[in-house]
């Protein structure tokens, strides 16, 4: 990570373990880590539209509390890169353990009967969300990417696309992620150079705030659409804006 550089802002001196490849309080006084601050939007607004949708259509709790989960880990992250503060770090990591393992019940669950609640598994993982370390959360991300590849292969192949199109777009938000860490000293100093429209491309950090959230945006969709398929919905996804993909449930159920 990149020390801080001494330009002071609202919040103070940084009191996080972390800090990133993003300068400090140089677009605003008000946001420590400005790009890194507003990506967040894509790990929100989506979400929250996407948890409205799910209430409306009906749909099992599970994936409500999916998509709000979603939606805390880009609050928290916001939180976190605006200030930079400690309480505000584990306000963005700890969500994202606690999202994972909800994404993870949901896939593992997704061929029970409608309404069913496994208590085993719910406690199973809320114990292990208590050991919170980045290996604890990337064998939660291993889990989810095993069983999403089984799934896709021996049950629902028509899935595929969506499936390997929510992994591609997570591990290229991975890969920006430590391309930033890793040369982060050669990107300062290529931001340097140019103009300030264009530097903000190098902002990786940023990028992985959007793809990862595009990628477990879509992660969602693959689930609900896994378990609404199986009980005999009809799922339809549609574009918001002819853009943004939502996953619509018709009530009635196929024959």
């Amino acid at each position: 990570m990149a020390p801080s550089i001494d330009r002071q802002g609202y919040w103070g001196r940084p009191t996080s373990t972390l800090e990133w490849c993003e300068e400090n309080y140089v677009v605003s006084f008000y946001i420590a880590e400005f790009w890194n601050t507003v990506s967040n939007l894509i790990m929100i607004l989506p979400p929250i539209y996407g948890a409205i949708q799910t209430f409306r259509d009906g749909l099992e709790f599970r994936y409500i509390c999916s998509f709000l989960g979603l939606a805390a880990v880009g609050v928290g992250s916001w939180c976190f890169h605006m200030t930079l503060l400690y309480e505000m770090q584990l306000l963005d990591e700890l969500p994202m353990i606690y999202s994972t393992c909800i994404f993870v019940y949901c896939l593992y669950e997704c061929f029970k009967q409608e309404n069913s609640i496994n208590l085993f598994t719910i406690a199973l993982l809320l114990i292990y969300s208590i050991s919170v370390t980045l290996v604890m959360y990337g064998a939660l991300v291993a889990c989810l990417v095993m069983r999403s590849i089984f799934i896709v292969t021996w049950v629902y192949p028509w899935l595929r696309a969506l499936c390997y199109t929510s992994l591609g777009i997570f591990l290229l938000g991975f890969l920006l992620w430590n391309i930033d860490n890793i040369f982060c000293d050669s990107l300062r100093a290529t931001r340097q150079r140019l103009p300030p429209g264009v530097g903000v491309v190098t902002q990786f950090h940023a990028w992985w705030h959007i793809f990862t959230g595009l990628g477990s945006y879509l992660h969602i969709l693959f689930s609900l659409q896994i378990r609404s398929t199986y009980l005999k919905y009809r799922p339809k996804v549609k574009f918001l804006c002819g853009v943004w993909p939502t996953l619509h449930i018709e009530p009635q159920k196929m024959t």
